[in-house]
């Protein structure tokens, strides 16, 4: 997979619109999206920090929920294909697909409106965050500037501060209040 020096897998974030409220109805979407695949991913990303926080208010400042990025361990991806199949899902086409075996992308339009899926096979160290598989807070952080692209949001450096202390960032407020 291209390095984010090459090519970043996300858009760059808007710094203009950090103040503002994700879509509720998308995110509620996409939670249960989240919750229903459970059972075959670990959870990276904006909601991977999302499960971490405490309940909070979803500005986009505090952490991307542009989309879902999942790892599957590669013996349970096929299982996980299925999955997605039956819930509707179907692949897309990446400008990563040329350079990568480990990388798909699904998406589903419904009522609840769009959910895209990052899909990453491979095997990645995981916390439960309250019933979910997300990946180790330490680990998830050097994903940023590669995988994932938004490496600004308040989640991501409070994290970065909390673990330079010796701290695990579950469940702690600092990962949705702005300094």
């Amino acid at each position: 997979m291209p390095s984010h020096k090459d090519t970043a897998m996300g858009d760059p974030r808007n710094p203009k619109r950090a103040h503002e409220r994700w879509n509720l109805e998308r995110l509620r979407a996409c939670e249960a999206e989240v919750r229903a695949l459970a059972p075959w991913v670990t959870v990276s990303g904006g909601w991977a920090w999302h499960f971490m926080a405490p309940p909070h208010e979803e500005l986009k400042r505090f952490h991307d929920h542009k989309d879902v990025d999942l790892f599957v361990e590669p013996a349970r991806f096929p299982e996980l294909i299925a999955v997605l199949t039956a819930r509707g899902y179907h692949r897309i086409w990446t400008r990563f697909d040329a350079t990568s075996t480990h990388f798909y992308r699904y998406a589903r339009h419904d009522e609840g409106g769009k959910v895209l899926l990052d899909v990453f096979v491979r095997r990645v160290p995981a916390v439960d965050a309250g019933g979910i598989r997300v990946v180790d807070p330490a680990t998830l952080l050097t994903f940023y500037g590669d995988i994932h692209s938004t490496d600004d949001c308040v989640s991501v450096l409070a994290a970065r501060r909390l673990l330079a202390k010796g701290h695990s960032p579950l469940g702690r407020g600092e990962l949705v209040t702005a300094r």
